[in-house]
């Protein structure tokens, strides 16, 4: 069912922020950093896929998600939802439904055998497609989703994320120069407001996290390993 009345942009990032810390998807450790995909450190860590096995936050988060994609795109602005394997499959399909749209998945690579497709489901050319996924750090990981959808004569203008780290200014730019515009529900400085009012976490990690939040890059380099 499509969701008819909206918390502010505002609520529904503290809402969202408080969820995650609830379900204890946010993890903060500044004395043993954890290592990110691109291999750099980060006091900071986070598991949206946990949402799935939380029925009732789950199915609040895909209501704040549809809502904020007809806010900030258009209330008919797509006609299929697509989602990023492998985290964005069930966000995709609970999203879908809502809108009361076709569902699709992309994958990461053609599969190589069979049809060798990189795209399951029906996606027609001109069809305007919403890429979902759980989270992004710095946009380029949905570049590739993105050109695998408009391979197949779709569009791709959007994509909408549960989390999104807020702290890479070259995010939006990333994106921006694909023609792909963000849309997501809270950022780490969100998560970071909550965390210090609900004394989540002490307040030496918190203020590590905060540095590290200020400061992204220096606080990578001076902490990489040789």
């Amino acid at each position: 069912m499509t969701p008819s009345s909206f918390p502010s942009k505002e609520e529904i990032a503290r809402l969202t922020a408080r969820m995650l810390l609830e379900i204890g998807a946010v993890h903060f450790n500044a004395e043993t950093p954890f290592t990110l995909a691109s291999g750099l450190p980060s006091p900071t860590y986070i598991d949206c896929r946990k949402l799935i096995s939380y029925p009732r936050i789950r199915a609040v988060l895909m209501d704040f998600l549809a809502v904020t994609v007809m806010r900030e795109a258009g209330f008919e602005a797509f006609d299929n939802v697509a989602g990023g394997e492998t985290a964005g499959i069930p966000f995709a399909a609970m999203v879908a439904e809502r809108l009361a749209l076709p569902m699709t998945y992309v994958r990461k690579k053609p599969k190589g055998y069979g049809r060798n497709a990189r795209i399951e489901g029906v996606m027609t050319e001109g069809s305007r497609v919403l890429l979902i996924e759980d989270l992004t750090t710095d946009g380029g990981s949905k570049l590739s989703f993105v050109d695998a959808i408009r391979e197949t004569g779709a569009v791709c203008a959007h994509t909408a994320v549960i989390f999104y780290y807020g702290i890479f200014p070259e995010t939006i730019d990333t994106l921006g120069r694909h023609g792909v515009s963000l849309h997501h529900l809270c950022t780490w400085w969100d998560v970071l407001a909550v965390a210090r009012e609900s004394d989540a976490f002490d307040r030496a990690t918190l203020d590590e996290v905060e540095a590290f939040l200020t400061s992204p890059r220096p606080w990578q380099a001076a902490r990489a390993k040789g």
